[in-house]
């Protein structure tokens, strides 16, 4: 099959627009991407489209996808929406992918959006609790922090973790988000600030939690046959995997480990041909801390119950041995539901590329996407590789 390439990628800012259409949001990720592309590219050269959208508000959840490419003037072009709640993008990216593999296109745009700040308290809750288990779960009361509290609860009564460390995943996207203008949180917080925020469900605090984000992001792929035709920047699709896994915690083996997560990196990192150790930075999916210490786990970055050390060594910091979430994570970044996954393909294709300003890392060659869909219900894994790099 064909190898795969990213020859642009473009967002919005992830915040609160109360006064921007999902529409509009769209448009402006879309012309982002086209700009991105070095030797341009018409709307007439796209073959296929995939977007992902939970459909927060449900404003249009029939003919979601549809609605935002007619928009950018992609007429007769197919579209397909995704909804893998919040790992809608990063399944939208594996379909693109497969479509250039099979050979039905040359080139695809995956994008996503989400709006979900005009909505109340209460019913953002609804909207996010529809991927979770929805019996015994959302129509229980839970709510999708309660959700996260639970395994962050296992997580530190099983190895030796504290809340501190908990905090220290705050502390590092906060720092990375800082230098990031498209972040939605972008400001430093202490360790001291991070540690006496107010509780939202105990272990988790207020700074342990990801906000609730409007923005679009949007990926352009396109096949090998092609690719000399946009750019001499060959940032191949080096491996790609995706996984499924019982939606409610209560049916799993374990609260401290997202088994599709595992499955889909390993399914990844064959196809790559590459290891762990051969990453040169990760963004993993930290819609709450504890989400961040167990993909360290899943991923193979560490073994069980070592991911806290990691972040104590310094080894994710974006001068450590492994940087993870350079753009700030979902934690700072913020978390568009249907963008997330596509918006982590970005910030790979910007550091692949050398576009990611103050938070360029030197170099880096293999790059690594982590999309998470609910509390493990669905993952999609990318490793990406800058083929210009040496090693």
């Amino acid at each position: 099959m064909r190898d795969v390439y990213v020859i642009g990628a473009g967002q919005t800012p992830f915040g609160s627009f109360p006064e921007r259409s999902y529409r509009d949001l769209f448009a402006e990720a879309y012309g982002a991407t086209r700009d991105s592309v070095d030797n341009g590219i018409e709307t007439n050269e796209i073959d296929e489209a995939v977007v992902a959208t939970l459909g927060v508000g449900g404003r249009q959840l029939g003919l979601s996808g549809p609605a935002v490419t007619e928009h950018v003037g992609l007429h007769n072009v197919p579209c397909s929406r995704i909804e893998n709640a919040c790992g809608a993008g990063g399944f939208a990216v594996r379909q693109g992918v497969q479509a250039i593999k099979s050979g039905m296109a040359d080139v695809v745009l995956a994008g996503g959006f989400e709006v979900m700040t005009d909505l109340s308290g209460d019913v953002t809750k609804y909207w996010l609790g529809v991927s979770g288990e929805t019996e015994w779960e959302r129509l229980t009361g839970t709510t999708f922090a309660g959700v996260y509290a639970q395994m962050a609860s296992a997580y530190l009564n099983e190895y030796d973790a504290t809340e501190e460390d908990l905090s220290r995943v705050a502390v590092k996207n906060h720092g990375n988000g800082a230098k990031n203008p498209k972040a939605h949180l972008g400001f430093e917080c202490s360790l001291e600030d991070a540690v006496a925020a107010p509780a939202v469900a105990d272990p988790l605090n207020l700074y342990h939690c990801c906000p609730t984000s409007d923005g679009a992001a949007t990926v352009l792929l396109a096949s090998e046959d092609v690719v000399d035709e946009y750019t001499d920047e060959r940032v191949r699709v080096a491996g790609t995997g995706a996984a499924s896994e019982r939606v409610g915690l209560a049916q799993r083996d374990s609260y401290t480990e997202i088994s599709a997560s595992s499955e889909a990196a390993d399914r990844a990192y064959e196809r790559a041909g590459i290891d762990p150790d051969d990453l040169d930075f990760a963004e993993v999916h930290d819609c709450f801390a504890i989400a961040e210490l167990i993909a360290y786990e899943d991923l193979g970055f560490c073994d069980r119950g070592e991911a806290p050390r990691l972040l104590r060594e310094g080894v994710t910091d974006p001068d450590g041995d492994l940087p993870v979430n350079t753009s700030g994570g979902l934690k700072s970044k913020g978390h568009p539901i249907g963008a997330t996954g596509t918006g982590q393909v970005v910030e790979a294709f910007d550091q692949l590329t050398g576009r990611a300003g103050d938070r360029q890392l030197e170099n880096p060659r293999y790059g690594l996407t982590h999309n998470v869909g609910g509390s493990g219900g669905a993952t999609a894994v990318h490793v990406f590789e800058n083929e210009e790099v040496a090693r």
